[in-house]
């Protein structure tokens, strides 16, 4: 055997010996997507022998979201698309795992494509730790967000905080889904905790009001700080006819005029 030959056989079976030690499922398959090669991590997800995989088509061993679709990135990469990691889930024995996964061009000694070579990563605990995550984000929101009875028909919500676009659509969710299960007829929007009221914050303020009337419910905005009432004045913003008060104790007692309740001591 010749120099050249050796080495190219020493080589090649380094790089199989490197392929099965890696801790991840490494694929190859040839332009008709028949798998030529799996490593053992490979085998081991997908819980097969080499032999009952080898020669098999990719989509009937992974049975993913992509296999047989325009997002495949097998079929891509093959075409002359560049590589991307994307997230996918397959199905192995009845279960759906999450995977991220690489693909790439297979291609001979001189550079034409014979196939494609895909790389796979299950992220099982990512994905678990990215819900958990949500729910932890969900909880403070609802936890930031108490939509208050404070009397009967009566609501407040006390804000604190920044108040952004995200947080403001999660507070007029909340403070509708509220009106609906209570029926009240007015919601106060304490503001006291808010450090600053910029256009944006003000825009957000007057949406939530305007949603809550198409309720049939009218909003009290108090807690309005000299602060805060310089800079509406000095931004042009104008509140329309929107209650505003100083107070939560003036806010309530609007409330109670347009309601017509009275508070009587008792003797």
């Amino acid at each position: 055997m010749a120099k050249n030959e050796i080495q190219a056989a020493i080589s090649g079976d380094l790089s199989l010996k490197i392929l099965n030690q890696l801790p991840t499922p490494v694929m190859a398959v040839d332009k008709e997507l028949n798998i030529i090669f799996m490593n053992k991590a490979g085998c081991i997800f997908t819980d097969k022998k080499w032999n009952e995989i080898k020669g098999r088509k990719c989509y009937d061993v992974f049975g993913s979201e992509h296999c047989n679709t325009e997002n495949c990135r097998m079929k891509r990469v093959i075409k002359g698309a560049q590589p991307k990691t994307i997230r996918n889930s397959v199905l192995m024995n009845g279960k759906s795992i999450p995977i991220e996964y690489t693909a790439d061009a297979l291609r001979d000694n001189s550079g034409e494509v014979i196939g494609g070579l895909e790389y796979i990563i299950d992220i099982t605990e990512t994905v678990k730790q990215e819900q958990k995550l949500k729910e932890q984000s969900r909880t403070i929101l609802e936890i930031s967000t108490p939509v208050i009875k404070l009397w009967d028909r009566i609501l407040i919500l006390p804000i604190v905080g920044v108040v952004d676009s995200y947080r403001a659509q999660q507070m007029m969710d909340t403070m509708l889904n509220k009106l609906k299960q209570t029926s009240s007829k007015i919601i106060i929007l304490d503001i006291q905790g808010v450090a600053a009221v910029d256009t944006a914050v003000a825009n957000h303020l007057i949406k939530i009001a305007k949603a809550t009337r198409l309720m049939g419910c009218t909003c009290i905005i108090s807690g309005i700080s000299p602060a805060v009432a310089q800079s509406l004045v000095q931004l042009g913003i104008e509140l329309g006819n929107i209650l505003t008060n100083s107070d939560l104790q003036e806010a309530l007692a609007d409330a109670f005029r347009i309601l017509n309740y009275k508070v009587l001591k008792q003797d």
